[in-house]
């Protein structure tokens, strides 16, 4: 009689986490990113043949140490970002977000809007699934503020070129906007001035039929797939951005650009707003461009209130909401963000 061994079936080769392919990637991750400055120095000087010390040996090196850098920052925060998003999908944030209390709501609202995978295409549908679960306006306009002002390219951006202390104030920032604008939206009451047939729809908030949690697996094949889609997307405007950061680097001249944007002038803040509000980019294209102006004298909180405008109050974002939302609500929220913004730019030209 011949003894049997059980033995346990293998997971398909699809369902495992390849653990040491990823800490592998890690490691070459973190050696090619020491060798970048080297490398930058070797190509404009010995491979180009630019000669050191002129306008365009600063914008090159500057130009091709940024581009590896920024974008190798860029694969490892939106891989680790796209894992995170699985934890959330639409009908678990409205859940969270459904029968909270207005002040916790925006709180949680606000956080939420940074990590869940939201942009102003969905503006619309997001603004109606909350009303239908009984979502308070205030705390919608909390997330749909935090959304897309607050991201992982712009943090990891910021991270990149000016290191923590930077990217720490940009999402403390914006998540004090996000929460302020959707309380003081939520005081005004004006849910009137959202469209009728909003509020004619079926307040049942649709439930998750039956959707199978994730494994380890999904979740990393989730980050790959983040890592393509969005640092696929967004590749061309941090070269774009960095170019004209470059352009700026090398050749305008010190000091100038602080007679314009600098603490000194009182109406810069405003002015940045005015003009970063029709301006629209991402994250991706406008913070390369910040590095420059600060570095040519700008202040800090001049700067900021820019990028904040320009990547918070964008203009396809509001021309889609005007399907759900009147032109004085419209304006409301426009304008107690832009309020915010520069209390924010005021206040770091104060401090900083």
């Amino acid at each position: 009689m011949s003894a049997t061994t059980e033995t346990r079936p293998e997971a398909p080769a699809g369902t495992r986490v390849p653990w040491a392919k990823l800490a592998l990637a890690l490691v070459v991750w973190v050696v090619a990113y020491r060798l970048l400055s080297p490398a930058a120095e070797w190509l404009t000087y010995d491979v180009l043949g630019v000669a050191r010390g002129t306008h365009l040996a600063s914008s090159v090196a500057f130009f091709l140490f940024e581009v590896p850098k920024v974008l190798m920052l860029l694969l490892v925060v939106v891989f680790g970002v796209g894992i995170i998003r699985t934890f959330f999908t639409p009908d678990r944030t409205r859940a969270v977000l459904a029968g909270r209390r207005e002040a916790v709501g925006n709180v949680l609202a606000a956080c939420l809007g940074v990590v869940t995978p939201f942009c102003s295409c969905s503006a619309v549908p997001l603004f109606l699934g909350f009303v239908e679960a009984g979502v308070p306006l205030g705390v919608t306009f909390s997330f749909l503020v935090a959304a897309p002002m607050v991201n992982e390219v712009a943090l990891v951006l910021l991270f990149g070129l000016f290191g923590w202390k930077v990217a720490l104030l940009y999402l403390s920032t914006g998540l004090s906007i996000a929460m302020l604008s959707g309380w003081v939206l939520g005081r005004l009451h004006l849910e009137r001035h959202v469209e009728p047939w909003v509020y004619a729809l079926d307040g049942a908030a649709p439930e998750g039929e039956g959707v199978d949690t994730p494994g380890w697996a999904e979740r990393v094949a989730a980050g790959r797939e983040a890592v393509r889609e969005i640092v696929g997307r967004v590749w061309p405007y941090v070269v774009a951005g960095i170019a004209v950061g470059a352009g700026i680097h090398g050749y305008v001249p010190e000091g100038v650009l602080a007679a314009f944007l600098g603490k000194g002038a009182w109406w810069s803040v405003p002015v940045a707003v005015l003009l970063g509000v029709p301006m629209y980019s991402n994250a991706a294209g406008i913070v390369p461009v910040v590095q420059a102006l600060l570095e040519k004298g700008a202040a800090l909180g001049t700067v900021l209130a820019f990028m904040m405008a320009v990547i918070g109050l964008s203009l396809p974002e509001t021309i889609i909401l005007r399907k759900v939302l009147r032109p004085p609500l419209i304006a409301a929220f426009v304008g107690v963000v832009a309020v915010g913004i520069l209390v924010v730019g005021y206040l770091f030209n104060l401090i900083f």
